[in-house]
């Protein structure tokens, strides 16, 4: 396949474009700054383009927002973005949307030859990878929403179904789920079906429907935590206004 990496480190650029290569992949293109990305996508029309989440020329999120750029003008281009820690806020803007064709793995993983290949292959072929430790890490601080009530996708789930989720999105199987909820794994595997029918969650061959429901699990809780921060920011903001 045709590839486009960006990465700030030349020597894991370097790294990755020799692996990439002795494995008969073809590499249009190898930089460092984000800005050059919008134009080698248009010229090269990568299947994937893999990315660091800091880039230059200011090193916080331009992977990022190169990839969602890259996916706006051109929808078939495949995203594996990577990052040296789980990042919150990374992660809900990258599966904001279906998933499909996405991938986001910790950096240690892109040394990994064999899973790299695997991951790229999922994303090329419109499949969703992400680092059961960046799940993970991503559902130990995804709480309930401060005033209890439901994020909007989420609201469609009943109390049991959105349990289980939060089990699902924990790393947990349908066994140990059934186990944690003293119920049978009959009722779990009902249960489960729900969330993916009320979520709307494909079920095609590519897409892992258990990453994808977790994905829009916390992507909403994060969703639902900013705007609540917001809230809060806007309202103290007012009663200072009022004091001043």
């Amino acid at each position: 396949m045709r590839l486009v990496i960006a990465e700030g480190s030349a020597i894991l650029r370097a790294g990755l474009a020799h692996v990439l290569g002795d494995r008969g992949h073809e590499l249009a293109a190898a930089v460092h700054d984000a800005r050059v990305l919008p134009a080698l996508v248009d010229t090269h029309r990568p299947d994937v383009l893999i990315a660091n989440v800091r880039l230059a020329p200011t090193w916080d999120d331009e992977g990022v927002g190169a990839a969602l750029a890259a996916r706006d003008a051109h929808p078939g281009t495949g995203v594996l973005l990577f990052s040296s820690a789980p990042e919150p806020q990374h992660v809900a803007r990258l599966f904001a949307g279906d998933g499909s064709g996405l991938g986001y793995l910790l950096q240690d993983r892109m040394t990994d030859t064999d899973g790299l290949m695997g991951a790229l292959s999922q994303v090329a072929g419109g499949g969703t990878v992400v680092d059961p430790r960046m799940v993970g890490a991503l559902a130990a601080g995804a709480g309930a929403r401060p005033d209890g009530g439901a994020a909007s996708g989420l609201g469609l789930l009943s109390e049991r179904e959105l349990e289980v989720l939060t089990l699902m999105a924990q790393g947990r199987t349908n066994s140990a789920i059934a186990e944690r909820l003293i119920v049978s794994a009959g009722t779990v595997e009902k249960r489960v079906a729900a969330v993916f029918d009320k979520l709307n969650i494909p079920g095609s061959p590519g897409d892992n429907r258990r990453v994808l429901a977790v994905l829009r699990y916390l992507t909403d809780r994060h969703a639902a935590q900013v705007n609540t921060i917001d809230f809060t920011r806007e309202r103290r903001r007012r009663m200072l206004e009022r004091v001043a």
